[in-house]
């Protein structure tokens, strides 16, 4: 491969470590994607509430499908990825806080984590059970909510992702995410890591190459489907060499998301641009949490709220505790 190809294609730079999301376009298969590797962020936010394994692995791949699609806004404001199910992990928060932030939260019925994984069904799919999957993007006041909601019927977040965009957006889309721990020489113990890929098929200037998606993109409906449809030759290529990536090759930390991509592409090429970097913050503060206890509860409220003569608020994310006195809000309010 000689040095000029490298160069045009953005791949003749360092190459990109954890904490950070790598865009590139496929320009001969008309796609577009993202690729990241997580590393030290992910972990804290795993090791934070010492999940047990198989919730730790569902969160990790919720936080990583969450920076996948946050990573591509171009405002400020935050993209909310939340689940509500009847699985042992029965909540699930993730925000992204554009450009670059990231938290994460699970709730857990630990009494079923612990009588599945006895039974064999500890895969993310078995931990979530069915329900619904909700994307909420909030540009801040004055502005309003965008939410896309879509059934988790006893599938991973993987194929759910795929069903959001083909219903929501009729964009073909393709995604895959792995979360492992790993263990490092001279670390006392494992770490959790991550990488995940996003691609689309969205062709240069909006020329389609490809037909409308049928229906409502569910090609298992009879009532929608067209049974013409073909997927454009750029894009099933894409989509099938995708398909050849191992978790294990996915979140390996010696496989850098540059290297990752020639892999994959290098027949066709892949034009990779400027890395953004990620990081692990919550958004509490003592400030927001004062206002919400002076907004939403009564003096009568916060009297019993109060324990030794002080609230105290843990934030479910970062678990920082924030202690205030129940007078102080007569005072300042």
């Amino acid at each position: 491969m000689t040095d000029s190809f490298l160069s045009a294609m953005g791949l003749d730079r360092p190459e990109t470590g954890d904490d950070a999301v790598v865009p590139f376009t496929l320009e001969k298969l008309d796609t577009r994607g993202r690729i990241l590797h997580l590393g030290p962020s992910l972990d804290a936010i795993l090791t934070r509430h010492n999940y047990p394994a198989p919730v730790a692995r569902l969160l990790g791949e919720a936080v990583v499908l969450t920076a996948l699609i946050g990573s591509s806004l171009k405002f400020e404001g935050k993209l909310i990825l939340q689940t509500q199910t009847d699985g042992p992990v029965n909540l699930i928060v993730v925000d992204f806080d554009a450009p670059d932030g990231m938290r994460g939260y699970a709730r857990f019925d630990h009494d079923m984590v612990v009588k599945w994984a006895e039974e064999g069904r500890t895969s993310p799919a078995d931990m979530l059970g069915k329900g619904h999957l909700a994307m909420t993007i909030d540009q801040g006041a004055h502005t309003e909510r965008y939410q896309g909601i879509v059934a988790l019927d006893g599938n991973g977040l993987e194929e759910v992702a795929h069903t959001y965009f083909l219903q929501s957006e009729q964009i073909p889309t393709q995604v895959r995410l792995a979360v492992a721990q790993m263990s490092m020489r001279g670390d006392h113990r494992p770490r959790w890591r991550a990488g995940g890929i996003l691609i689309q098929h969205l062709p240069e200037n909006g020329m389609a190459r490809m037909a409308d998606l049928p229906g409502d993109g569910n090609f298992d409906n009879p009532d929608t489907s067209d049974t013409a449809f073909e997927e454009a030759n750029g894009w099933a290529e894409a989509r099938s060499m995708l398909a050849t990536v191992a978790d294990v090759e996915l979140a390996d930390p010696e496989v850098s998301p540059e290297r990752l991509l020639f892999r994959l592409y290098h027949e066709t090429g892949a034009r990779v641009f400027p890395a953004m970097p990620l990081v692990e913050r919550c958004t509490c503060s003592a400030d927001r949490i004062e206002d919400m206890l002076a907004t939403n509860f009564t003096d009568e409220e916060r009297g019993d709220m109060a324990v030794n003569g002080e609230i105290e608020v843990v934030c479910e994310f970062c678990s920082t505790a924030y202690r205030f006195n129940p007078n102080q809000f007569n005072l300042k309010h």
